[in-house]
């Protein structure tokens, strides 16, 4: 590609509403353009990007047996409602009316579609296994579309679908994807991590995400230096610092304290002069099964994937329903003698005495509590949000909560779906069964700026060498001198005859700026023809990944761009 003739509209000024480094450089570098907030339209550079993902996706998918699709993006609204999940996604899902009035969806994902699919076609046991996957676009109705493509209303996805007839095919079906995975992002040269995930709105056994590590995340991990346990924070546990032998002692006479206007944590602490983790927060929401009051330790924070996998779907209690259910305002609730509500408590409070809560009653707060004795908890469960610097569950050492990109998430169905729609096989004995499934999932438009967040510098991109899109930038830095043009369209011819996508910066302008813009594009390899080293027929290499430089004789630059290239592989 001549750029004299190219559409790559690059950007001097970094853009106002871009924050993250990949989403200020797609828009400098011209990959991207928005038209609405997450909605964006690829460019041509930042679509061959895309293309060099996609097949590197589809090979590894073809190779553990994939069998590609192209399933409807407009999907008719009942088969999202026999699984109950039109109701899950909520405003989420982009829905609308046809003309004659029946409920539709733009799919946001494919697991409805894919059972309606199996349950018309899949028979008998014969009939599976089966892989099948789509590269497809998506529609989620994002409340804070940003980050550029990292949380976008319209983006494209690989989703692929197991179906098996036993749970070992299941187990089976996910390690394929799994290994199918790490192959992926390694040739697209990332550096991930594998984390154990919440399975939110999808459901089933399971998940596990692939997550690159970044400041600029909008994912949170903890991770283990020490042993590598890792997990997504909405599901990670801890080994919680010992807590204060007060903790499991002191005074466990039940009584009520005036506490006038005291409803926080820490106005409580202060007013009662105890520690945060001698009082109880008293946290109300309404589940599918009515109220549920979920209780934790004053110095932590709720964790709401780990309360949702606990309870299912819930709310917040709204200020009419909290006064209802605990005759109370919200800071002076509490689980003691309260009827009528699931009491969940998390693990850290099972032996704790001499405790303080709200006493359902306004200004006013019971201490003296023993949970074990006053509190009717239906079950402990961990309900908290570990912290920075706890004991790794698995060897006590130190864990870090650190910030990271999701680039893939691959789950464990099981038969949730298959059930609810009647999706359903005959074994060797002639029983009906659901289909056993997995769902897994790849962000290309995650890919692309996953990589850009851990491959560039204050200049612009590194692009890893499969998927960047030239692989080669010449530089014909004097368009008005002779051999400066004849040996750069030579060149170009030449490296293109052998194989290598060469972008040739041709335009009539000055070397500093074909340098910014060769920095900003970060193509692996860059080559500089300028009268100096032309009087001694040779040309400079530059590597854009590492700076380093070298020159070589014109006659050996086919050469040398080889051995660079082949040893990147």
């Amino acid at each position: 590609m001549r750029l004299s003739e190219g559409f790559i509209p690059t950007l001097k000024e970094i853009p106002r509403e871009a924050e993250l480094p990949s989403h200020r450089l797609m828009l400098r570098a011209g990959l991207i353009r928005m038209l609405a907030a997450g909605i964006y339209s690829y460019l041509p550079l930042g679509w061959r990007v895309a293309k060099r993902v996609i097949t590197i996706i589809r090979e590894e998918m073809d190779r553990i047996g994939g069998q590609e699709t192209f399933l409807p993006a407009i999907n008719p609204l009942e088969v999202w409602q026999e699984t109950g999940r039109a109701a899950d996604f909520g405003d989420m899902m982009f829905q609308f009316k046809d003309r004659r009035g029946r409920g539709m969806c733009l799919a946001p994902t494919h697991e409805e579609v894919i059972c309606d699919l199996a349950r018309i076609h899949i028979r008998s046991y014969r009939d599976l296994p089966q892989i099948w996957y789509q590269i497809q676009t998506k529609f989620r109705d994002e409340p804070r579309p940003r980050s550029g493509v990292l949380r976008a209303r319209q983006f494209i996805m690989k989703d692929s679908y197991s179906l098996d007839a036993v749970e070992e095919g299941l187990d089976r079906s996910y390690q394929l994807h799994r290994e199918a995975y790490q192959r992926i992002f390694t040739r697209c040269g990332l550096d991930f991590i594998i984390v154990g995930a919440s399975s939110g709105l999808m459901g089933g056994s399971g998940s596990q995400e692939f997550m690159l590590i970044s400041d600029s995340g909008e994912d949170t991990v903890v991770t283990c230096p020490s042993c590598h346990y890792a997990a997504n924070l909405e599901v990670a546990t801890s080994v919680k610092e010992q807590m204060a032998e007060d903790a499991f002692s002191g005074d466990t006479q039940l009584r009520e304290v005036h506490t006038p206007g005291k409803r926080t944590v820490e106005e409580v602490s202060g007013f009662l002069h105890i520690p945060k983790s001698k009082l109880i927060k008293s946290l109300l929401f309404i589940a599918e099964q009515g109220p549920v009051m979920a209780l934790i330790s004053g110095d932590d924070d709720l964790n709401e994937a780990k309360l949702m996998t606990a309870v299912g779907a819930f709310r917040p209690a709204h200020q009419e329903e909290v006064r209802q259910i605990c005759k109370a305002e919200a800071g002076f609730i509490g689980p003691i003698e309260l009827e009528g509500v699931t009491i969940l408590g998390d693990l850290t409070l099972t032996r704790t005495k001499g405790m303080a809560t709200g006493a359902n009653r306004d200004d006013y707060h019971i201490v003296g509590i023993d949970v074990a004795r006053d509190v009717q908890v239906e079950k402990f469960v961990d309900l908290r949000i570990v912290g920075d610097g706890e004991g790794c569950p698995q060897c006590a050492r130190p864990l870090k909560v650190i910030n990271a990109i999701e680039i893939g998430h691959i789950f464990r169905l099981g038969t949730k779906y298959s059930q609810s729609m009647g999706a359903t096989f005959l074994d060797e004995k002639g029983r009906e069964n659901p289909i056993i499934m997995g769902s897994y999932g790849i962000g290309i438009g995650r890919i692309i700026a996953a990589a850009i967040e851990q491959n560039h510098d204050k200049n612009g991109i590194i692009w890893p060498l499969n998927i960047a899109p030239y692989q080669i930038h010449i530089l014909s830095l004097n368009a008005d001198h002779h051999k400066c043009q004849t040996v750069s369209e030579d060149l170009y011819q030449i490296l293109t005859r052998e194989g290598w996508e060469c972008l040739f910066d041709d335009r009539r302008l000055r070397a500093g700026v074909k340098f910014k813009d060769a920095d900003l594009l970060g193509m692996p390899i860059q080559i500089v023809v300028g009268e100096k080293n032309l009087a001694e027929d040779k040309v400079e290499i530059i590597l854009r990944k590492d700076g380093s430089r070298k020159i070589i004789a014109i006659d050996g630059v086919g050469k040398e761009v080889k051995k660079i290239l082949t040893q990147k592989k």
